[in-house]
């Protein structure tokens, strides 16, 4: 006695059909099947913009100037040469915290960490104090009051120390 078993279907291919859903075109266009459904937004709609943070009143109004309104009249911002000296923590200025380290430690003023005593490079700290000159004068105007006062500060020390560590070469 022989028993029929049901015959397997053979595989048949199934075929995948792609539908682009998207609303806008390559050329950023409404799609035509979408037009009756959206249209552009009213621009007079719009959502109200939330109140800008209040500023503490104990700060002084130098130091709540934006940086195109420039510096207070009658001068400088009044700030300690050690306030000036800090990083603002802006990714320009973290640029420049290596290459104002390099100088230091060029100018024997830092301690290298790959060389066990102190030298001084009179030719690397004075490349590295044209590059900083060059940044500054390339950035004038563009930098925050912060970042400015960071790098004029570092570079007026880079250079007068320059001139005490060459003096005695």
């Amino acid at each position: 006695m022989e028993i029929e078993l049901p015959k397997e279907k053979s595989p048949q291919k199934e075929q995948i059909k792609v539908t682009d859903k998207r609303i806008f075109t390559p050329e950023g266009e409404i799609r035509e099947e979408f037009r009756k459904d959206i249209r552009p937004a009213d621009p007079s709609i719009r959502k109200p913009e939330p109140p800008p943070p209040e500023e503490p009143a104990a700060k002084p109004p130098e130091e709540r100037r934006t940086h195109a309104e420039g510096p207070p009249p009658g001068g400088e911002r009044r700030r300690t040469l050690a306030d000036k000296a800090q990083n603002p923590g802006t990714a320009f200025a973290n640029f420049l915290e290596p290459l104002i380290a390099q100088a230091y430690m060029s100018l024997g003023m830092l301690r290298n960490p790959y060389q066990p005593k102190i030298t001084v490079d009179a030719a690397a700290a004075r490349e590295m104090i044209e590059i900083l000159t060059m940044l500054q004068e390339k950035t004038a105007g563009n930098l925050t009051p912060d970042e400015e006062d960071f790098l004029t500060t570092h570079l007026g020390e880079l250079k007068l120390a320059f001139v005490q560590r060459t003096k005695s070469l």
